[in-house]
């Protein structure tokens, strides 16, 4: 059964490299998103529809039902997939159910990419003064190898796909929440404790209206598959092993 890992932002495919180590298996893939070290393509709109149609497209050219999981706007995506389109999926688990929940609040680096011109300001101010050590990513608990990798990755194609996702998720969660109910496939929600950008509410929320079920890792953030690869491969294969039973 294929695996297909769907990363989220500001980051590239490579974000998963620690969590396929662990899982220790070669039929997982790791589409990158458009823009996000890749290619955007011509006309490419960068929105959050934009994204779930690329999604689709890439899972109908896969080898199905799959086993999907997605992290952070990776996630997000998944919450919309599985919504519409669950016929592609053998299973799903997702970080991001939240964005699945009506009331879901964007955290405060979002809502400043949602600002015109106060977003453009952020990336050229990242851009032009780089982090080079990836002090940002280390104080929310990725370790110093992958931390200093990740601050390499933003360059400008991908931050003004950053602007053009994020302005078109305003109210993500009115949006898509209506459609992420009882969903027919069985899911996973995960919900790193220490995680400050996607809350554990809406992650318990979510779960509750798509009937999934939930695990909670403690003491891991945001960037759980960075900071434990090897509970994050676990409580997959543990998941993962129910399908099978």
């Amino acid at each position: 059964m294929t695996v297909v890992l769907v990363h989220g932002v500001p980051e590239t495919a490579r974000v998963w490299d620690r969590l396929v180590a662990a899982l220790g298996r070669d039929d997982v893939v790791r589409p990158g998103l458009p823009g996000f070290g890749t290619p955007r393509p011509d006309g490419f709109a960068a929105t959050k529809e934009a994204y779930v149609d690329w999604l689709v497209r890439e899972l109908e050219a896969t080898d199905g039902p799959v086993d999907l999981v997605g992290h952070d706007w990776g996630g997000g995506l998944v919450v919309r997939l599985v919504s519409i389109r669950p016929d592609l999926v053998r299973s799903w688990v997702t970080d991001a159910a939240g964005i699945g929940d009506v009331a879901f609040e964007w955290h405060d680096f979002a809502k400043i990419w949602q600002t015109p011109g106060e977003g453009e300001a952020f990336f050229q101010q990242q851009l032009t003064d780089r982090d080079t050590e990836g002090a940002v990513f280390a104080m929310f608990g990725v370790p110093p190898e992958p931390a200093r990798e990740m601050a390499s990755w933003l360059d400008p194609t991908m931050a003004d796909c950053i602007l053009a996702l994020y302005r078109s998720a305003v109210d993500v969660g009115k949006e898509w929440a209506p459609d992420f109910e009882d969903i027919p496939k069985p899911g996973l929600v995960l919900v790193p404790t220490d995680d400050p950008f996607l809350g554990e509410t809406g992650g318990a929320t979510g779960a509750h209206r798509s009937g999934a079920s939930m695990a909670r890792l403690e003491g891991v953030g945001h960037w759980w598959m960075l900071q434990d690869p090897e509970r994050g491969a676990a409580v997959l294969r543990d998941f993962w092993s129910t399908l099978d039973a």
